[in-house]
This record gives structure tokens, C-alpha cells and sequence, in this order.
């Protein structure tokens, strides 16, 4: 019997940047249903300590504990990044993060560069990530300020202010480190004219796989809810990216 049927997954990111890969893995997981916790009106995470995201995350898990989830998804890297090891030493369903894809980023060769919010740039989990990889000529920049303009300015981005948040460097790959960037990730293609890669596929195939569920299409609706933020907002982005993909809204 095929273990794919009612699994539920819990997402939770500080506002928008999640719903990039709540998407994909709506497309990928059909019979699965899907509850988005945000956290939009204090964004940006990048910008708080360590203690504060722990406190606050755990404020935030203590709520998707009550739903008894088959797994919950980090969907914010700076949380990933300074949180995930505490989280999941006190909680007991499956929890996964996301983290920036400098793995496949490196195997291009030359200079890479890492772009991330103050808090994941300065983390020790990125660090020990850069060295298990043995990734030479990797930089890391702190965007202090780019995952709140995300955030503000969702659907209307000027790309000359983009581009203006961005470092200047020399670059034959780039690495999102924040899934907020996922957002103006065609603009930071055309600034560093160089590839660029985000974490969204790894994470929603590691996923898929540790549910072990498998492509058969579901006979059932599929639930998807929000709790938390700016649920209007959160809706009708999530809505937007489904209309982009192709997908047929699940609202």
C-alpha cells in the first residue's frame, strides 16, 4: 500500500519568501494537504539575533505541534540557519529546512557568490555548509534590506532599486540564500549575468521523499491553509505563483 495518502505538512517562513516552495511542492504532492504559517508583520528575520529567532520560532512551532503534522518545512533560511538544530531537538515530527544551493552552484567553477539576509550571512550553519562542501572562492554578502522590500513591494519591484541593493561583484554563479530573492530572481540573473540557484527543487524532492510519496495524481481536493500574517496577502500571492506555474488554484 502506498504511503501517500492524507499526509498533512506544515510550512512556516516570516511572510512571502515561503510560498516559492510551498508551490512546487503542491505541484509535486497532490494528495497532500498543506497548512502556511507566516509571520509577515515582522519581517525582516534577517535582522534579529539568534535568541529572538529561537524564541520567536519556537512560539511559531508550538502552534504547528497542535496539528500533529507528518512533517514541518522550515521555508526561511535565516531561520534554518540559526534555528533548526534547537527545534528539532524539541520537537518530534520530522523537520526539514532549506538551505542555500551552493552544491550545484560550485560545480560551475569559478567565483560564487552567496547573497543572504545579516543573519544567515553571519551563521555558523552556512559556514560549516561552505567547508563540508570544500568550496573555495565562494563569497558571502549580507542584504541587509532586500528581503523587506520583497516583502513591501511584492508584484510592483522597480529593478533599478533591486539592482541597487545588490553588491557589485564579479560572479559566474550566484547563490539565493533567502527565499524572499526567489522573488527578483530574474533580476539578479540580468545584474550578475551569470546563473543562479535557489534551494526550492532540493528541498520539495528531500520532501517528497522522506513522505515517500509517489506521482500518482489524487482523486480528492487538496486542503491548503493559511494561518498567521497577512493571510490576504499570503493567499493571493501563493495565488499568483500557482497561476504562473500553470497549476490550477487550490485556494
Amino acid at each position: 500500500m502506498e504511503n501517500n495518502v492524507n499526509k498533512s505538512v506544515c510550512f512556516f517562513d516570516s511572510g512571502i519568501g515561503g510560498l516559492n516552495l510551498l508551490s512546487k511542492c503542491v505541484g509535486i504532492m497532490p494528495r497532500t494537504d498543506f497548512t502556511y504559517f507566516a509571520d509577515n508583520y515582522r519581517v525582516p528575520y534577517g535582522a534579529m539575533s539568534k535568541d529572538e529567532l529561537i524564541e520567536r520560532a519556537d512560539q511559531i512551532f508550538g502552534e504547528i505541534e497542535k496539528l500533529s503534522p507528518s512533517a514541518a518545512v522550515v521555508a526561511c533560511n535565516t531561520v534554518t540557519a540559526q534555528c533548526i538544530d534547537y527545534l528539532r531537538g524539541k520537537y518530534s515530527f520530522e523537520i526539514l529546512g532549506i538551505q542555500p544551493a551552493v552544491k550545484p552552484a560550485i560545480a560551475d567553477g569559478g567565483r560564487c557568490l552567496v547573497l543572504a539576509t545579516p543573519a544567515t550571512a553571519e551563521s555558523a550553519s552556512l559556514k560549516q555548509l561552505i567547508d563540508k562542501l570544500g568550496a573555495r572562492n565562494i563569497t558571502v554578502a549580507a542584504c541587509d534590506k532586500l528581503a523587506a522590500y520583497i516583502e513591501k513591494n511584492i508584484g510592483n519591484f522597480d529593478t533599478k532599486e533591486v539592482k541597487a541593493m545588490l553588491p557589485r561583484f564579479k560572479a559566474e554563479s550566484v547563490v539565493l540564500g533567502c527565499t524572499h530573492y526567489i522573488f527578483v530572481k530574474e533580476i539578479i540573473k540580468d545584474f550578475y549575468n551569470c546563473p543562479v540557484y535557489d534551494g526550492i527543487d532540493g528541498t520539495a524532492t528531500n520532501l517528497k521523499r522522506i513522505l515517500g510519496i509517489s506521482d500518482h495524481p489524487s482523486s480528492r481536493a487538496q486542503k491548503i491553509s493559511f494561518i498567521g500574517g497577512d493571510e490576504a496577502k499570503n493567499r493571493r500571492v501563493f495565488g499568483m505563483l500557482l497561476k504562473q506555474s500553470g497549476s490550477l488554484s487550490r485556494l
